[in-house]
């Protein structure tokens, strides 16, 4: 028996609606009718489960039956800053970085950068996101930002315990990361890398520089291998 399908809603109250899209997709895809159990999330990291009690023209009401504490909730507070990647590669790597349990996300513009961010695009980023937490039975799906500067982005991750700037001109790590404690900030680049001057400055901001080895990454693999080692030294893939 598959688990219930998993919907995210703004308010979760002993009757619950369902509408726009989440009711899209429950109606017309899943096709689920009164009297199947489902699973409600208001992004808190709290799974209430329900069961839907009526179907209308525009809505579903689910009757709330309990709720427990999400255990697939990351621990560590991981925020991945990525320079915006060219097609449909920036949703890639936040799907990704969704399921490994990143916390936030970031996408900047820099000097090298030849793709862009609007509203849509952005939009659809979150979208992505909330898709990818439904999959990998998060509760919480997150936030998804984008800076216009990388001064902006630099800024952003203020307070962060540990910052690593993944560089590909570096040539070894200026410190290691097989072990980390506390909340942790890194930065990939776009297709075209950085230049030395946006390097200066994530140094200045708190960054320590980290090299991804001796071979060329694309951006979508440094991203995710970086956040992947990232999250293993923090115990959330142990």
């Amino acid at each position: 028996m598959s688990a219930p399908k998993r919907f995210f809603v703004n308010d979760i109250g002993e009757e619950t609606e369902l509408t726009g899209e989440e009711f899209r997709h429950a109606k017309s895809v899943l096709r689920l009718a009164e009297g199947a159990e489902i699973t409600l999330l208001d992004g808190s990291g709290t799974e209430y489960s329900a069961i839907i009690a009526r179907v209308e023209k525009a809505r579903m009401i689910a009757h709330v039956v309990g709720k427990r504490l999400s255990d697939k909730e990351p621990k560590a507070d991981t925020y991945l800053l990525l320079g915006a990647l060219k097609g449909d590669k920036t949703e890639l790597v936040v799907q990704k970085a969704t399921e490994l349990g990143a916390t936030k996300i970031g996408v900047f513009c820099s000097r090298y950068c030849s793709a862009y961010i609007n509203e849509n695009k952005l939009e659809r980023l979150q979208k992505v996101a909330r898709e990818a937490a439904k999959q990998c039975l998060r509760a919480s799906v997150p936030q998804v930002l984008y800076f216009e500067t990388f001064k902006e982005a630099l800024s952003s991750a203020q307070g962060y315990a540990n910052k690593l700037f993944a560089c590909e001109f570096l040539t070894q790590s200026e410190r290691p990361i097989d072990r980390l404690s506390g909340s942790t900030a890194l930065i990939v680049g776009s297709e075209g890398g950085f230049t030395e001057e946006e390097f200066a400055a994530g140094t200045k901001a708190g960054f320590a520089g980290i090299s991804l080895g001796k071979r060329i990454l694309r951006a979508e693999t440094a991203a995710i291998a970086l956040l992947s080692v990232v999250q293993y030294a923090a115990g959330e893939l142990q």
